[in-house]
């Protein structure tokens, strides 16, 4: 008779963790050549058309005997930046004296009218600095730009783009307080008139501004206390009125960009004016550009009629290539798109390829746990796409950017938090777009199949929102609902709602903000998964 002696290993028992799960997936990634060399694709696309743009993109202008401008000497004066780096517009007429140390200034505003562009505005004689000029030929009417303010402001100096506290009227949207271009916070609502006038004060201790307002003068509420860091001693304390120029949808690009038609002016009525410790003479100054016809004050009376034209507000990269130049921080990750493609063509092959070989069995076999095994693939393949992201968006934003200032080239700025989330977001960006592929790679089992899904879900939305192909709410509703919402990640310049400008795709903004973009995405990665993960554990190998 014979004894079979059965086989024992010499390797000790252990558990089938997923730490070695997760160990196994790894290595059979990077074992795979082909994929190694597509991620290396990825980041060197991300990080090559990044640098390829700061090193051969010009800024071109008007025609000169026939022939294209092209340089630094093309480009308008550079805008003013605000405390926080951001560009702004900072132009308004200001009746001011200096306030020594602390104290306040209380106004009550009773009119507000102005002037618009008429509807000849646009005619080839409408030149001039000033919407006052040809009143008789049309190109101007009665009316107030719904974003006309007029109220009180302290302020350092009279410099563009110094630090700011104000509280004032927009002739559209109440009372306000605004402080250093971003920063808004509503008060008492309706406009103003004789009947109805508005009360304003500002009061100073130390760095600390609050603003007030008021229907009667006799009962007032606060809007907003806020804290201007590194105030000197004396500042500047007054009226102001200011008015942004009209911009109208043009017909360029489907109807959905703005074009500025031209300046606007605001009228402002002040009376009851008190400035406790100061008591200096009122002096009246522009700050910004100074142009013919735009900005006076009269004083008769105790009455104060301020009128001016500007705007005091950050500026929106919307209007940058009003300046000559569009370079911005998302310029240099275009290579986005080509590097997601590589990597979703990775995160395909990553569990189609083992469907086509019959390897999925045996990966089966060896871990029966099939959710498991899933999870521990996605950990994989996010963390290598992230990896690829990160590396190659930090290459193209921080070479790209250096080799623009080298050309004297101006960037639109940003500031570094910004760029790290930008950077961060980018690899964000790719891991999740991987791991849905992954899911719908485990759903379909079919490589051509999962990145035409891809790329028509998350890569064709994009374009389409961006192009004129579609009406632009139809562009906003798929960046919206749609996997492509999570390139709003990248979005490197916010919209203002106190700032009138085009804020659709087609100018470079998301309908959702960055990371509620990035949460879009996300929901669909894990609603695939989770059909992933069912259909793999109720369907055979």
């Amino acid at each position: 008779m014979t004894t079979i002696t059965p086989y024992r290993s010499d390797l000790a028992p252990g558990r089938d963790g997923f730490a070695q799960l997760l160990h196994a997936e790894w290595t059979k990634f990077r074992t795979v050549r082909g994929w190694l060399i597509a991620v290396i694709i990825a980041i060197g696309v991300t990080a090559g058309i990044g640098v390829l743009y700061g090193s051969v993109t010009t800024i071109s202008c008007a025609v000169n005997n026939g022939k294209w401008q092209y340089g630094e000497a093309c480009m308008a004066p550079l805008p003013p930046t605000g405390p926080g780096g951001q560009p702004v517009i900072d132009r308004f007429e200001f009746v001011h004296q200096p306030l020594p140390g602390d104290g306040s200034i209380t106004v009550r505003l009773t009119s507000m009218t102005g002037l618009l562009p008429g509807p000849n505005a646009m005619e080839p004689d409408s030149t001039g600095p000033g919407p006052a000029q040809g009143q008789g030929l049309g190109l101007t009417q009665p009316g107030l730009e719904p974003w006309a303010k007029a109220g009180i402001i302290i302020t350092p100096g009279l410099s563009q783009g110094s630090a700011y506290a104000a509280v004032m009227v927009a002739a559209g949207h109440g009372v306000r307080m605004q402080w250093n271009y971003t920063a808004d916070t509503p008060g008492l609502p309706g406009a103003v008139s004789p009947g109805n006038p508005r009360w304003l004060r500002l009061t100073r201790a130390g760095d600390v501004i609050t603003g007030y307002d008021s229907a009667d003068g006799t009962h007032w509420a606060q809007v907003a206390t806020i804290t201007l860091p590194g105030l000197p001693r004396v500042v500047q304390a007054g009226l102001f009125a200011t008015s942004p120029d009209e911009t109208r949808v043009s017909p360029a690009y489907g109807g959905r960009s703005t074009i500025d038609i031209g300046p606007t002016e605001a009228i402002a009525v002040f009376d009851h004016v008190t400035l406790s410790g100061s008591g200096g003479a009122w002096r009246g100054d522009y700050v910004g550009t100074v142009q013919a016809g735009i900005g006076e004050y009269h004083q008769a009376a105790g009455q104060f009629t301020v009128t001016g034209a500007g705007d005091i507000a950050p500026r929106p990269y919307e209007r940058a290539a009003q300046l000559g130049s569009a370079v911005t921080l998302s310029d240099y990750l275009l290579g986005t798109f080509l590097a997601l493609i590589a990597i979703a063509v990775v995160a395909t092959m990553f569990i189609t390829g083992e469907y086509r070989r019959g390897l999925i069995r045996t990966t089966l076999t060896a871990s029966p746990r099939r959710g498991r095994v899933l999870a521990a693939k996605a950990i994989v393949i996010g963390a290598v796409s992230f990896a690829a992201g990160v590396l190659g968006a930090a290459a193209a934003v921080l070479i790209g950017a250096a080799i623009l200032r080298h050309r004297d080239y101006y960037q639109w700025p940003a500031s570094w938090p910004t760029e790290v989330r930008v950077i961060i977001g980018t690899g964000l960006l790719l891991a999740v777009a991987a791991i849905l592929t992954l899911a719908i790679g485990t759903v379909l089992r079919r490589s051509v199949a999962t990145v035409a899904v891809v790329l028509v879900t998350i890569v064709l939305p994009y374009f389409v929102s961006v192009t004129p192909i579609a009406p632009a709410v139809v562009g906003e509703w798929l960046l919206r609902l749609t996997p492509a919402a999570g390139f709003a990640i990248q979005q490197p310049y916010p919209a203002y709602p106190q700032v009138t400008a085009d804020y659709s795709p087609v100018s470079g903004y998301f309908p959702l903000a960055e990371w509620s973009g990035f949460v879009v995405l996300c929901a669909w990665a894990v609603l695939a998964l989770a059909v992933a993960a069912y259909l793999l554990r109720r369907r055979d190998a």
